[in-house]
């Protein structure tokens, strides 16, 4: 059984000696554990610093692509390199790596294909309360659109079994938590927390600029992934809606038509008849973006194969 731990890095010369530093290089049920970091672009001395110290696989992207891109360049290339586990950790030492044991166990007890480490967001006290509320939102909101119980969604302390990580697909550059959790969701792969400590951050978060930032941000993720697994909800949620309000205009014409006699408001009539032609048309839409899902799930399958296929040749 062998251990990947992935860190991706951006610009972190100096942090990842402390990241490493911390690193097992023997657990329980484990054979053999190896390090891996992908280097982001960075425009210091990452790469050579990860070399120098030891790191078993060192991958690099001439230009900085994302946390997105990287995190899975970095499952890639440990699926390449044989991983039965990847433990994904942050280079900044925020993660304890400590509870690496704890995190691998439901895998390896085949509970679980992810795990993520909670990290009690909603009482860290080196976080501010509006961060804390939004992490809090944020677990709420990726709960309902993945239908997992989610207590931390932005963790990035994570395990994946080799399926899982054969199945991950990330498309957003910008970060990879709320949209692996979505997949997992969809795709019925069990995913479990474990109660991780974190350390005091060493530096200020790339990822969350400011508050607006990190809400649009996520607030794109979060529903460009849950549209593309669930499109048929989501458009028949949208044009329901839109048919059930076409319906009001159309009663209040027919009340003065009927009851009163009136041969007036022809203009509740006409915004009646557009908001049940939009409706209906929405409705439309989600059987065709449903139609259109399945065609993906074929495409996601014929990948799963093709990853599979390509990372047994480099064993």
């Amino acid at each position: 059984m062998k251990l990947i731990i992935q860190i991706p890095c951006y610009n972190e010369a100096e942090t990842l000696p402390l990241t490493l530093k911390d690193l097992p290089r023997a657990l329980p049920g484990i054979d053999e554990i190896e390090w891996l970091v992908m280097d982001d672009g960075s425009t210091d001395q990452t790469a050579q610093v990860a070399r120098a110290l030891g790191v078993h696989h060192v991958g690099r992207f001439p230009q900085h692509q994302g946390l997105g891109r990287a995190f899975v360049a970095g499952l890639e290339l440990a699926l390449r390199a044989g991983a039965d586990i990847i433990v994904n950790t942050d280079a900044d030492n925020q993660y304890d790596a400590g509870y690496i044991p704890q995190l691998i166990a439901p895998i390896l007890e085949h509970r679980a294909e992810i795990v993520v480490g909670d990290r009690g967001v909603a009482n860290l006290a080196h976080f501010s309360l509006p961060k804390r509320f939004l992490q809090r939102m944020g677990s709420l909101v990726v709960q309902s659109a993945s239908g997992l119980s989610v207590p931390d969604a932005t963790s990035g302390f994570r395990a994946f079994s080799r399926e899982a990580a054969l199945r991950i697909t990330v498309l957003s550059d910008y970060s990879y938590t709320l949209e692996t959790l979505i997949q997992a969701g969809a795709r019925h792969l069990g995913v479990a927390y474990v109660p991780v400590r974190t350390r005091p951050q060493t530096r200020a978060s790339r990822l969350m600029r400011s508050i607006p930032h990190y809400l649009v941000q996520s607030a794109i993720t979060i529903v460009r992934s849950y549209a593309m697994y669930q499109p048929l909800r989501i458009f028949l949620i949208l044009g329901i809606g839109m048919i059930a309000t076409g319906f009001l205009p159309g009663i209040r014409f027919l009340y003065y038509f009927i009851i009163e006699q009136s041969t007036g408001h022809v203009q509740s009539l006409i915004l009646s008849a557009v908001l049940l032609i939009v409706g209906f048309q929405i409705v439309l839409i989600g059987l065709l973006a449903d139609l259109i899902g399945f065609n993906r799930k074929i495409l996601e399958e014929i990948l799963y194969r093709l990853r599979k296929l390509d990372s047994a040749k480099d064993q």
